[in-house]
């Protein structure tokens, strides 16, 4: 039960905190998305504007006038303006991708370490477990073989108590 529950904490752990802190990362990346394609709706709207004001001619025989032109480039500069801004957020949500990919590669690494980590570590520990159990086997052998000693010994000892007793029998007689 505890190397179940230490499996658990060992790798299924950082799995979830890797799924967490990803969904962060990418939710953060959607509002981003979410906020220039606001911007850039912002600038189609600012565009129609200008293109309205363009064809606005309030002056005498249908000619434009100064103020006409004057608000003409009043929405193209703030159009301008806007165009800055998206290029601003753009950057950021350039960064934003870099950012995921060096994470998911960091992160590719990471594993691929921790799995070799693991498979040297397997292997080391198979090691020892194929030495154990040599060292198991040699020691069952000498322990048989101190067994066998043993037995002989005793055996030998009851024969020549047995020599001895029935020797001495037949001298009294």
């Amino acid at each position: 039960m505890k190397k179940l529950y230490g499996f658990c904490i060992l790798y299924l752990f950082p799995v979830l905190v890797f799924a967490q802190k990803s969904n962060s990362d990418s939710l953060a990346y959607q509002l981003q998305r979410a906020k220039i394609n606001q911007m850039l709706e912002n600038r189609r709207q600012k565009f129609g504007q200008y293109d309205q004001s363009l064809k606005m001619h309030t002056g005498i025989f249908g000619l434009q006038t100064k103020k006409d032109i004057r608000r003409s480039n009043d929405i193209l500069m703030d159009i301008v303006k806007t165009d800055d801004d998206i290029f601003r957020e753009l950057k950021i949500l350039m960064d934003y991708r870099v950012f995921q990919q060096q994470q998911a590669q960091t992160h590719s690494t990471q594993s691929e370490t921790a799995t070799l980590a693991y498979m040297t570590t397997i292997n080391k520990l198979r090691e020892q477990i194929d030495q154990l159990k040599q060292e198991a086997e040699k020691e069952k052998t000498h322990q048989v073989t101190q067994l066998r000693i043993l037995i002989g010994g005793i055996v030998l000892l009851f024969v020549s108590i047995l020599y001895l007793l029935t020797r001495k029998r037949t001298v009294k007689a």
